[in-house]
């Protein structure tokens, strides 16, 4: 494999796990502004009122595991397990398997389809498999993506990612319910097997990715630039909640330039213990040593 190859390898890796991450404990934005009801003390405020009881329950449980399919356009689709907690951070374990989408096809490249991540505070860490270890990781395994360092790449969109990564929890998704203007309560229904009850929105995608990493008006600008140019612009975010005030189920979905836009996360078990091993420096290659040592496609 040429090094142009295994370059591009690399940073399908940072986009999966960028949308493993942030499919799994929150959303691609946030916010923290009021819904607003017809009447004061109406049937209308209902829906908020519950809302902001799921946002704290849901916040304080710390931890979860979770499961769920990332599908972006037609570059990707993903399935992703695992556990992650939020309590001071984002931390936990994920597994990811590329189902389909030309990412994948280009992780088919190193034989690798399913890949194993480890979130810590301040980055995550990536499994390319044997093969890149062989052909470019010069016996190494593990790629490190540090938030500083994808947020001085990536620009606004990096910066929003890493202060997403950093703070996100699954409460993400009710902020931005709450600040929408239009959320409603859909009714009841059953999420695998439990009672839930369902509610929906929709919301200005930079926008509120902007408010929640309380960008400037220049990074609005540029992150605005960035959504335009993939074709997104609104967010439907739907999610249920069981009797407890928990989430368990989390969709949102979105129009690209190049197909639809989607993830879908299912919470359970909160509060499992969640353990995370950095993986050995002598296995690990951080992703900007690849960046420099690869030529530019």
């Amino acid at each position: 494999m040429n090094s142009t190859t295994m370059r591009r390898a690399g940073l399908s890796i940072a986009v999966a796990a960028a949308l493993t991450g942030v499919a799994a404990c929150g959303s691609s934005g946030g916010g923290d502004g009021d819904a607003k009801g017809k009447k004061k003390g109406s049937v209308a405020l209902s829906p908020i009122a519950a809302l902001r009881t799921i946002q704290d329950k849901t916040d304080s449980a710390d931890s979860a595991k979770i499961e769920g399919k990332t599908v972006m356009g037609t570059k990707m689709s993903m399935d992703m397990t695992g556990s992650m907690e939020w309590s001071d951070g984002i931390t936990g374990n994920m597994t990811a398997t590329l189902t389909g989408g030309t990412q994948a096809e280009q992780m088919e490249q190193i034989g690798q389809s399913k890949i194993d991540y480890r979130y810590l505070k301040n980055g995550f860490y990536a499994n390319m498999g044997d093969k890149f270890a062989e052909q470019a990781g010069g016996g190494k395994h593990w790629i490190e993506y540090d938030y500083a360092t994808l947020a001085e790449i990536s620009g606004a969109a990096g910066d929003a990612f890493k202060d997403q990564m950093q703070n996100t929890t699954p409460n993400q998704s009710v902020k931005m319910l709450l600040a929408s203007g239009d959320v409603k309560r859909v009714g009841e229904e059953t999420v695998r097997g439990t009672k839930a009850t369902h509610y929906s929105g929709t919301v200005d995608a930079a926008d509120f990715t902007g408010k929640n990493a309380d960008l400037d008006a220049e990074q609005m600008a540029e992150l605005r630039k960035q959504f335009k140019q993939v074709g997104l612009t609104t967010q439907t975010i739907d999610i249920w909640v069981d009797a407890d005030d928990l989430l368990v189920k989390k969709a949102e979905k979105g129009k690209m330039a190049d197909g639809d836009f989607s993830q879908t996360a299912y919470y359970s078990d909160y509060g499992t213990p969640v353990s995370v091993e950095k993986p050995p420096a002598s296995d690990t290659m951080s992703f900007k040593d690849l960046m420099n040592q690869q030529p530019q496609a």
